[in-house]
């Protein structure tokens, strides 16, 4: 929904300060969507070596679905699969030993890429860079903010008018938009001028020592990620692409004596400060690519914005150690969290209050990061302890024991790994995530609390394996809606033979005026291509139907009505075996705890969360309640003839 055209040149849909991961992810999905942007950034370049080099499995999930990962990919990035521990012996000789080594990305979490991705920054900005000037934007360089102001009252359309300048003074711009958003890093400008402040977690600072580098060394597990603590010092290990290596080292503490936040140290005396530790390892350094020193605090920005016109995200939100490999998977996230929500707003589908979730939503998580970086940074600091081979065994693909018996080690361990993973990600009770104090209060919908699904709102949708029906293809449900600003609605369709009357009641609501489907129709429907296999009927729904039988048993034009069958590229047979519910005659459906013969209907938010569960039923009460779950945040009246079309 881009600006209208008449609109002066310098007026934009929104003005992006920085060009790290948080920004260029904002960015992609709004160029994408046809808004018009002005995004600076002060570098002269992107990052050119070193920085965030971690992408987690839920992660290279969104670069998937947004057709990014074979990019990404190109550049053969290290994969890390399993963490090694080295400790001193128990025996008390010098050195080091493996003390134990656990999954990174372990079996009980169900994800696609069960492994952790090393690759520079620079590489990965680079990605989205490409595919930003694939669609007409280009980052301004090198630019950056010398004010702004935001008043709704002078002008309710533009309120924001921004100030940018060449960083050598040569040249300036005066700027109105709609929104601005701050991914300018720690220091952030927009921030400061907005006099929002950080509050630190936790009193405890570090200064660490980091450097990329290609190595010569007999350390037997060089190419996987390992916390290594030694009588001289703890190391953190980090594979790299193009057979690099980064090591973190920690070299001071504000629980120091003498510690100093600036404190410094050269690559001579980290490399002799690594050899030590690695003893009786050697390690020599063919090349050193990158090197750096910086103090590490643990703070969360009191507010990610004042008025919902000006906004903040990434680590101009939140500050933590580098271990766990968060910080660019977060900053992510907050512009995936932010973007779909601009788009519903600015497009007419959304009231101006969804905007309310974005702060709350991803302010909760990053205090989620903060308590388990928290926790993490101790257990990085101590040794390790017999509970290693314990949870070594309970990461392996075998049963585990009673989840009372566990101890406290491995409960952690689990809910770390989880969260770490973004599969543990998740959002509270609001208008988006369905809750028993919504709006939406009906006997079809399910609550996970009372009902057998295992779908829950505010949680990422389940992984499964379909055959999509027209050319059986073995697919991922979860992938074939691609991150289009769509909400995604997929009807688990259960057996024809038993829920075909409820999928015919089910279209014909949809169809009715005043549903949640047909209030937000396509004017130009009548001409869209037969080939448009999303948004045929409207750009703010995509539908997938799953029928509980084999591919070759379904015929799309007898077993489903045609508003289903109009997405006959989105119908799928759930014919295909999983090891997680190896009994089940229709997998897909009973992974989510959803009838095999009845099936049911499962809202999916733009980003991939859901948002609500309902049951496929007879009757009118199914489409009844998804029009109380969307009429709690839309613009239109929904359920009744009254609604604009």
């Amino acid at each position: 929904m881009a600006t209208q055209t008449e609109k002066p040149s310098n007026y934009y849909d929104i003005v992006i300060v920085g060009a790290g991961p948080v920004g260029l992810m904002l960015s992609t999905c709004l160029a994408r969507w046809g808004y018009k942007i002005k995004h600076i950034d002060n570098r002269a370049e992107p990052t050119p070596t070193g920085r965030a080099d971690g992408i987690q499995p839920r992660s290279l999930d969104l670069l998937r679905n947004m057709g990014l990962k074979s990019a990404v990919m190109a550049h053969k990035p290290a994969r890390v699969y399993e963490v090694a521990f080295w400790d001193p012996p128990k025996t008390g000789n010098a050195g080091i030993v493996r003390s134990g080594t656990w999954a990174s990305c372990p079996n009980f979490i169900d994800a696609r890429y069960p492994f952790t991705t090393l690759l520079h920054q620079g590489m990965i900005e680079r990605v989205f860079i490409a595919d930003l000037e694939k669609n007409g934007v280009q980052v301004q360089r090198p630019w950056t903010i010398t004010g702004f102001t935001s008043d709704e009252k002078a002008n309710p359309e533009y309120p924001v008018e921004v100030q940018i300048e060449h960083v050598d003074g040569t040249g300036s711009e005066n700027i109105r938009a709609k929104y601005l958003f701050g991914g300018e890093g720690a220091r952030s400008f927009i921030r400061d001028q907005l006099k929002i402040g950080i509050t630190h977690k936790d009193p405890i600072a570090y200064v660490w020592g980091v450097m990329d580098g290609v190595v010569k060394t007999d350390f037997p597990d060089i190419k996987m990620k390992c916390t290594i603590h030694s009588e001289h010092g703890s190391i953190m290990v980090i594979p790299r692409e193009d057979n690099m290596v980064r090591l973190y080292i920690q070299i001071a503490s504000s629980t120091d004596a003498d510690f100093n936040p600036r404190k410094t140290a050269t690559i001579e005396e980290v490399q002799a400060s690594a050899k030590r530790i690695l003893q009786p390892y050697s390690i020599e350094w063919e090349r050193v690519e990158w090197y750096s020193v910086y103090p590490i605090g643990q703070g969360i920005s009191a507010k990610y914005t004042l008025d919902h016109r000006v906004f903040l995200g990434g680590d101009a939100c939140h500050t933590h150690s580098p271990k766990a490999g968060q910080g660019m998977n977060t900053a992510f996230l907050d512009a995936l969290n932010l973007a779909w929500k601009l788009h519903a707003v600015e497009s007419g589908f959304a009231s101006r209050s969804l905007l309310e979730t974005y702060e709350p939503e991803r302010k909760e998580v990053a205090e989620a990061l903060l308590a388990f970086d928290n926790k993490y940074a101790r257990l990085f600091s101590q040794r390790a302890t017999n509970d290693v081979a314990a949870v070594t065994a309970a990461t392996a693909d075998v049963p585990t024991s009673n989840a009372s018996e566990e101890n406290e080690f491995i409960k952690m361990f689990k809910s770390s790994c989880e969260f770490t993973s973004g599969y543990g990600v998740f959002y509270k009770a609001n208008a988006l995530n369905w809750s028993a104090t919504h709006p939406a209060q009906s006997h079809v919908v399910l609550d996970p609390s009372a009902a057998s699904t295992k779908l829950q709102p505010g949680r990422l949708f389940i992984n499964a394996n379909v055959t999509r029906v027209v050319d059986a293809n073995v697919v991922h449900l979860e992938q074939e809606v691609p991150l289009n600003g769509s909400f995604r609605i997929f009807v688990l369709g259960g057996a024809p033979a038993v829920s075909a009357p409820a999928l015919r009641d089910l279209a014909a609501n949809m169809a009715r005026k005043g549903s949640f489907y047909q209030a937000y129709a396509r004017p130009d429907a009548a001409t869209v291509s037969h080939h448009e296999r999303h948004n045929p009927h409207s750009l703010f729904f995509t539908v997938c139907t799953v029928l509980a039988a084999q591919r070759s048993a379904i015929e799309i034009s007898r077993d489903l009505p045609a508003l289903l069958a109009r997405y006959r590229e989105n119908v799928y047979a759930d014919d295909r075996w999983d090891r997680r519910v190896p009994d089940a005659k229709a997998a897909a459906h009973a992974k989510m705890g959803l009838d095999q013969e009845r099936g049911g209907v499962v809202v999916v938010r733009p980003d991939g969360y859901v948002g609500i569960v309902v049951k496929l039923e007879e009757g009118s009460a199914t489409v009844d309640a998804l029009n109380a779950y969307f009429g709690s945040f839309c613009t239109k009246k929904l359920g009744g003839d009254s609604a604009q079309l």
